[in-house]
């Protein structure tokens, strides 16, 4: 075999190789060789999906469609609308079936933006005469400016515990991507045609979700930067939304694997918005992972930093007033990063991969992927120039977020 043996179409031994800057390098002695572990795409088959998930599924499925949801935690039920949802015809049907006079449950981030007092995860708002509709919108959300405000120091409050009604109720409606904010009645009346989803199932529901995904499919789709790529995608047994796994070369599955864990990003990726990095940050990690030879990036379904499309949305509304990109987050009621990486590390585990170098400016994501059993051998920096639209972004990220640039 030739030095030149690359400049051809290379053979299984060659691409082995240390590439150089005119092609695959000269062959290293035969005893040097060391075949790769390839990783393992084959899609697997469908478990039986665990009864909690369809619950939870189906009841954020009626909180989008505006409907009415029953949340169990012990012996208490509590009736929920989605906040965003809520209007006064349906404000005063959930008070006529239930009996009692509707409140608003919002995250101790929105109560705080709100300056109410302080709760450790829930507080719920309500006055002796009931909330109108359009007050809790005004409540649920900081970009109702065309309604007028409630007079906020007339209000009730009181603090829901984690695992209580209240407390679950918000986190299904982040579940479903809707501002974290829930209309509810505590109440022992349940109509028999309303979905019933129990509080513990809500807060395991991320958790359980993670550990079914399985492989649906994987093909080849050469890219304008790493034509010899495959796309791999993965679903919950639930039926929920897909994450995605670009690997590019043969990466081997004993070694450290280069990586890149890349949220969604619609307008960054698609589009092209200049108002984030997202986009210099996915098609410059597949140059490099090709450039370097081998590695994966998962493309992780969390847009907006785990609070989805609308509500980053908002967000850039809420920015476009003079907020920075976190307090943007924490004025819509959620924290300022509400991703988690147990899918991603599923993923890598469900390739084969236990190790890996990860591209990345955020010490989260390396302490995330260890706390699920992922080693992170080395961070690989991962930055690109700033332009007029994203500095006070990408300044945000490091000053406010530890982000390392």
């Amino acid at each position: 075999m030739s030095a030149g043996a690359g400049r051809g179409r290379p053979n299984r031994l060659t691409t082995l190789l240390p590439a150089t800057e005119n092609g695959y390098g000269a062959p290293l002695p035969f005893e040097r060789l060391r075949m790769i572990r390839p990783l393992d795409v084959t899609p697997t088959p469908a478990s039986p999906t665990p009864a909690p998930l369809i619950a939870v599924d189906r009841a954020a499925a009626e909180l989008r469609r505006g409907g009415v949801v029953a949340v169990r935690s012990g012996a208490t039920v509590t009736g929920m609308l989605a906040a965003e949802a809520v209007d006064a015809e349906a404000v005063a049907a959930l008070k006529q079936w239930s009996g009692v006079t509707p409140e608003l449950a919002v995250t101790a981030r929105r109560a705080a933006v709100l300056g109410l007092p302080a709760t450790e995860f829930v507080t719920v708002l309500g006055s002796p005469a009931g909330l109108p509709a359009e007050a809790m919108a005004w409540l649920a959300d900081p970009c109702a400016r065309v309604l007028a405000p409630p007079t906020v120091s007339a209000l009730s409050t009181r603090a829901a515990i984690a695992g209580s009604g209240p407390a679950a109720a918000v986190a299904l409606a982040k579940l479903a991507r809707l501002l974290p904010a829930a209309v509810v009645v505590e109440t022992a009346f349940l109509p028999a045609d309303i979905p019933v989803v129990e509080a513990a199932d809500i807060a395991a529901y991320q958790h359980v979700a993670a550990h079914t995904l399985r492989i649906v499919s994987q093909a080849r789709v050469p890219l304008k930067d790493a034509e010899n790529a495959r796309i791999v995608a993965f679903r919950p047994s639930d039926g929920g939304i897909e994450h995605l796994a670009i690997i590019i070369g043969e990466p081997d599955s004993e070694q450290a694997v280069l990586a890149r864990l890349h949220s969604e990003c619609f307008t960054g990726d698609l589009l092209g918005s200049l108002r984030c990095d997202c986009g210099d940050q996915l098609r410059g990690a597949i140059a490099e992972i090709a450039q370097t030879g081998s590695g994966i990036l998962l493309y992780l379904a969390q847009e907006g930093r785990g609070i989805g499309l609308v509500n980053k949305l908002r967000a850039y509304q809420l920015q476009d007033e003079g907020f920075d990109t976190l307090d943007a987050n924490l004025q819509l009621g959620f924290d300022d990063d509400e991703r988690i990486y147990q899918p991603a590390a599923q993923m890598l585990r469900l390739l084969g991969v236990g190790r890996v170098r990860l591209m990345t400016n955020n010490p989260n994501k390396v302490e995330a992927l260890a706390r699920h059993g992922i080693a992170v051998d080395q961070r690989v920096p991962h930055v690109f120039p700033a332009n007029d639209h994203n500095q006070a972004y990408l300044l945000t990220k490091a000053t406010r977020g530890g982000h390392l640039f």
